[in-house]
């Protein structure tokens, strides 16, 4: 969420990085300027009626000793006239302060400055590149029909058993699964990341706190009787950790990871572009999250992006980076690294990791602070990043490594699966 202060001292950069967001709604600044211009107004207003009555009160105290009674009573009529003016004074504030709240919570993230402009995926900037396009052999396929050829994924089960989206991942598919599971961890705790098991569901403060409320309810799975939300992510759970709490400057960084299944609605998919691993509703997903000094965020964000990096040359997987463009990014995103694979046999690229700074936007909506050097708390930053998202990764693990004896797979992987190829 932005921060009031902010929008009102540097109100043209804010609407010129909202424009670079492809923002429609620019309006919302002036009406976020106006109400807390009303706020201010009503706070001092009930602030001065305040002053009188507690003024006023004093001197009947000292009217009744000097047995002035007649303009004791006179004073506490005043005071009992100023007191009925404070509760509608006091409704009007608060309801400012809501529709002033509501209000700001529709303005996106803004842009950081060296985010391209653009509006649309094709004009994100490639940033580098890695790894080896393979030559596939003549009777190569999609993984869709190698899952179908090794018993590894039942789509049509997944339909069966709840719907479209929500594939069955047996034998060497599930062991696979919980392979690449175990690698993405054992890898990021070896880096410092410390494991959680988050729950799969959250409260509506969590959602509003990671910036999922109010912009993508239609994206989420809503127990309604609960009025619990299913984790799109585990950034939602995992960065809500720290919610209404101060740090330390010493507790700085904090480096999370967990994994979980994800769930998303993905209303308005379909086509090609969802076949098989494409696009699913249900997948599992490794997660990173840091909270940092507010100083060290874009550095921490480009060691974030180089560890992601590892995974994927460790996976021995084709890959490319790619700085979102503003009209390209998410609502809570100040920048974001977006991570394809290259899928051989849809001839493809597959998007399988985000990585991003939210720098404070998250963290004011949760209060998440810090002190440093027992000075006044301040907002820390925070980033996540996925490590790895599973779907695409499997797919192409599945497309680029079959061969006429089976799929091979990378070195990494042979101790957690517990054989070199599937056959």
């Amino acid at each position: 969420m932005l921060q009031v202060p902010f929008i009102r001292q540097n109100k043209e950069l804010v609407l010129a990085r909202l424009a670079l967001k492809n923002f429609k709604e620019t309006g919302l600044v002036d009406e976020v300027l106006a109400l807390d211009d009303q706020r201010k107004k009503l706070t001092l207003e009930y602030d001065e009626t305040q002053a009188q009555v507690n003024s006023l009160s004093k001197e009947i105290g000292k009217l009744m000793a000097q047995g002035k009674k007649d303009e004791g009573e006179q004073q506490r009529a005043e005071v009992n006239a100023l007191k009925e003016k404070l509760g509608p004074i006091n409704d009007a504030l608060n309801a400012t302060e809501k529709n002033l709240h509501d209000t700001l919570v529709k303005l996106p993230n803004l842009p950081a400055a060296i985010v391209p402009p653009g509006k649309t995926p094709e004009e994100n900037v490639e940033v580098r590149g890695g790894g080896t396009i393979p030559e596939l052999y003549a009777a190569a396929v999609p993984h869709w029909d190698l899952a179908k050829k090794y018993d590894l994924i039942d789509f049509e089960l997944g339909n069966k058993i709840t719907g479209s989206g929500f594939p069955v991942f047996k034998n060497r598919g599930a062991r696979l699964q919980r392979a690449l599971v175990q690698y993405f961890l054992d890898y990021n705790t070896g880096n410092g990341y410390t494991e959680y098991a988050p729950p799969y569901l959250v409260n509506e403060t969590s959602a509003y706190g990671t910036g999922q409320l109010p912009d993508k309810e239609g994206q989420m799975y809503h127990a309604t009787e609960d009025n619990f939300f299913l984790i799109p992510t585990a950034e939602v759970p995992l960065t809500n950790i720290y919610r209404d709490e101060i740090l330390k400057d010493s507790d700085l960084p904090i480096k999370m990871t967990g994994y979980t299944p994800c769930f998303r609605r993905e209303a308005g998919s379909y086509g090609k572009d969802v076949r098989g691993l494409n696009r699913v509703h249900q997948f599992d997903k490794v997660e990173l999250v840091q909270l940092v000094h507010p100083d060290k965020s874009y550095e921490v964000l480009d060691e974030m992006v180089a560890h992601v990096e590892g995974l994927l040359n460790a996976l021995e997987l084709p890959y490319r980076i790619l700085r979102l463009c503003g009209g390209d990014m998410s609502f809570a995103s100040a920048i974001t690294y977006d991570f394809e694979v290259y899928s051989a046999a849809q001839q493809r690229w597959l998007e399988v990791s985000s990585v991003s700074n939210f720098e404070t936007f998250q963290t004011n909506r949760m209060k998440i602070r810090f002190k440093e050097n027992n000075g006044k708390p301040q907002l820390t930053h925070s980033l996540n990043g996925s490590s790895l998202a599973l779907p695409r990764i499997l797919a192409s693990l599945l497309e680029n490594n079959q061969a006429a004896d089976g799929i091979h797979l990378p070195a990494v992987l042979h101790p957690y699966f517990g054989s070199d190829k599937i056959s």
